[in-house]
């Protein structure tokens, strides 16, 4: 299958193929001729799966196949609203990306920043806005933006935005949009509360689903060390200074504990830089820069920032805290792995995590691998999940080594495993 015989346009697959994409992910194969037949899309698809260009693409093609003639300004035909400010920014450049010979303009405003730069690129005239809830509700306020023209509208990282509170500002948007429109709808996860916003948003939808445990299972080498609180910042200097990690991203539950890793790791002349909610946006933004650039190697984050961070070559994702909801670690580790290439996940867990961790492993069925020797362990009680059959032995050091956990799964037939080369494939 490539994107030709998906039925995109010229235009758009001369772009894509200038980013040396060749074949979509299974969320465009699917996604993307739903939407060009005009159809609303309920999505449920963790990052990295490439659902920004599923929806991008089809997006770009039907305006540019339904153009409409009117005087004065471009008027807002596609609406995307996401929660961060780095992943507002991430979808307008895969918009800017694919649509460069479109002649379609895009434009992005978020919160944390002066708004004078936005509405300047606003009143010039745009087709597509991506925005965060809150500006996008202040803009429309003061009058510099209307919704009334809108065919395309996305709600993207749902549930991420329900855990930011989001709720009533995305209530508001939804009900200054048109009747009549296309709408998308992306979510990692579908607890109650989305299925019920869902509802309210999409009519008679198509449902595309691509699961996190394929991508979890395939993709990455996911170990664990059980490690008392007190030591986790030793177990991280000691993986820092003795293993083989190239670029590492560190997760902890608070902001409070992000900065507290920085200054740990700067005692011990490690650099690194912090992002979370409490940062400007210039310092989110810098960090970022650093971190994509290779100036930094390590960035600590909450899982709230991180929803931006989209780098191909990432070597470690670290759990310093282990998340409290299942799908999160999926989403954590998700972060490397990344366009067919191989990952290393690591994950601490002490005595008060452990039934996260229960939750964790019956959520991707697999038991993770546990890191016996290492000098922090704890010698708390492990609680009992199913031991894999090559799992008796000690593990001395987790690079190199493939997950061979998988159910029904014997050593010798996870040795002749030989691991796949994949096309590289549009975000």
């Amino acid at each position: 299958m490539t994107f030709k015989t998906l039925g995109v346009i010229d235009p758009i697959l001369k772009a894509i193929e200038a980013e040396g994409y060749s074949h979509p992910t299974p969320i465009q194969e699917k996604s993307i001729p739903i939407l060009l037949k005009g159809k609303d899309l309920l999505g449920c698809a963790q990052t990295g799966t490439g659902k920004t260009a599923a929806f991008a693409i089809p997006i770009l093609q039907n305006i540019y196949n339904n153009p409409v003639k009117s005087k004065g300004r471009r008027k807002i035909r596609a609406l995307v609203v996401t929660p961060t400010r780095e992943l507002a920014i991430q979808i307008a450049e895969s918009f800017t990306t694919y649509g460069k010979y479109t002649g379609i303009r895009n434009t992005v405003i978020f919160g944390g920043v002066k708004q004078l730069a936005q509405t300047q690129s606003l009143k010039q005239g745009v087709e597509v806005l991506i925005a965060t809830p809150g500006r996008l509700l202040d803009l429309i306020d003061q009058g510099f933006i209307s919704l009334k023209d809108v065919e395309y509208s996305v709600l993207d990282e749902a549930d991420r935005m329900l855990d930011m509170g989001f709720i009533h500002d995305i209530r508001k948007i939804i009900a200054k949009l048109p009747v009549v429109r296309q709408s998308l709808f992306f979510s990692a996860t579908m607890p109650p509360d989305i299925v019920k916003l869902s509802r309210k948003i999409l009519g008679n939808p198509e449902k595309v689903t691509v699961k996190p445990e394929q991508t979890t299972a395939e993709k990455v080498e996911q170990f664990l060390y059980y490690v008392s609180k007190k030591d986790k910042p030793k177990l991280l200097l000691h993986i820092l200074k003795t293993d083989e990690v190239g670029s590492v991203l560190i997760f902890t539950r608070t902001k409070h504990g992000a900065n507290k890793i920085v200054k740990i790791l700067g005692k011990a002349s490690i650099v690194s830089e912090a992002i979370h909610s409490n940062k400007s946006q210039g310092a989110r933004q810098r960090a970022l820069g650093n971190f994509k650039s290779g100036k930094t190697k390590v960035l600590i984050a909450t899982d709230i920032a991180a929803r931006g961070i989209d780098i191909d070559e990432l070597s470690h994702v670290i759990n310093f805290d282990l998340p409290n909801i299942p799908e999160t670690y999926v989403h954590r580790i998700g972060r490397t792995g990344r366009a067919g290439a191989s990952g290393i996940a690591l994950s601490f867990c002490d005595g008060e995590e452990r039934a996260y961790l229960k939750d964790i492993q019956k959520l991707i069925d697999l038991t993770i691998t546990v890191i016996e020797d290492q000098p922090f362990e704890d010698d708390g009680t492990v609680i009992e999940t199913k031991k894999p059959a090559n799992q008796n032995k000690s593990k001395k050091s987790f690079v190199g080594r493939r997950n061979s956990n998988r159910r029904n799964s014997s050593p010798s037939e996870n040795k002749q495993k030989v691991k796949k080369s994949f096309s590289r494939r549009p975000r």
